[in-house]
């Protein structure tokens, strides 16, 4: 065979070989490039299931009026707010009582003139939560049933049993495993979840008083809020049945409530720390184990 010939199909061969390793390059660079606006990591396994819970930024619009059942701690609970914030943005001051059809802002207007029913409401602990009203004048309903009259402070008369406690004073709420974990994330955990048994016992984490203790607040089936001190209050959520009521003083490692599964898609105890009303990482607080 000529020279020529040879050269001739050499150049054939590498004529039809460019256009495929062109288009293996071209499908390696789609392979290895991100897409518009970066890779998105999904987290699985964590929080599946479940309603979603509090916004972790405080509302800061719009206004809601007080109902029958609510108290202060549970208002501020529910919208992410410090107690003693949303009571010194509203003029209120100790005992921090609240009436049917009060207005609660959340904004900057004034709070001169607002429309509030005659029938007084419990004072310092927390129940139900209805949406944020828009911000516009609203009229107060008209109050149809007495409310809850202050409750007494007095000690819970459940069993306590000895914990081991954190440098910080904490105590683990329940034996068993986390099975979800705390995320900073607006839109995911805002403490950890324990998975138990059905009953098991819920135990207070720290000493303190509740003040909260009912299934007004959505995503969490029946709750208990302990306030501890001026600056942190837990959330013990999805308990089959409450042992104590609001008002009543607690020690760390008091009996609270039966593990159970209201609002929930499995039996485990939902369980929250919140720093002047903000979320907090729990295990950050609790003995290591």
């Amino acid at each position: 065979m000529s020279r020529t010939v040879v050269h001739v199909l050499l150049r054939a061969t590498m004529a039809l070989r460019l256009p495929l390793v062109t288009l293996a390059v071209a499908a390696l660079a789609g392979c290895v490039s991100s897409p518009p606006g970066g890779v998105q990591v999904v987290e699985r396994g964590q929080n599946q299931g479940r309603a979603p819970v509090i916004q972790r930024q405080p509302v800061r619009s719009g206004h809601y009026v007080v109902q029958r059942g609510d108290t202060l701690y549970s208002i501020a609970f529910r919208f992410g707010w410090d107690w003693k914030s949303l009571a010194a943005h509203n003029g209120l001051r100790d005992p921090y009582l609240i009436r049917v059809g009060q207005i609660i802002r959340f904004d900057n207007r004034a709070l001169a003139s607002q429309p509030v029913a005659s029938t007084p409401v419990r004072s310092s602990t927390p129940t139900t939560s209805r949406p944020v009203q828009p911000a516009t004048p609203v009229t107060a309903p008209p109050a149809t049933k007495p409310a809850k009259p202050p409750v007494a402070s007095t000690p819970a008369t459940t069993p306590v049993t000895p914990v081991s406690r954190s440098a910080s004073g904490w105590a683990w709420p329940t034996q068993g495993s986390v099975i979800s974990r705390f995320s900073s994330n607006g839109s995911l955990n805002k403490g950890i979840d324990i998975a138990g048994e059905l009953g098991q016992p819920v135990l207070a984490a720290s000493d303190g008083s509740v003040v909260y203790a009912g299934s007004g607040l959505r995503g969490y089936g029946e709750l208990i809020i302990i306030k501890h001190s001026d600056t942190y209050v837990s959330a013990y959520g999805h308990n089959r049945r409450l042992l104590v009521r609001e008002g009543q003083q607690v020690k760390a490692g008091q009996s609270i409530a039966e593990m159970g599964s209201t609002g929930a898609d499995r039996v485990k105890l939902h369980f929250e720390i919140r720093r002047q009303g903000k979320p907090v990482d729990p295990l950050q607080y609790l003995p290591r184990r």
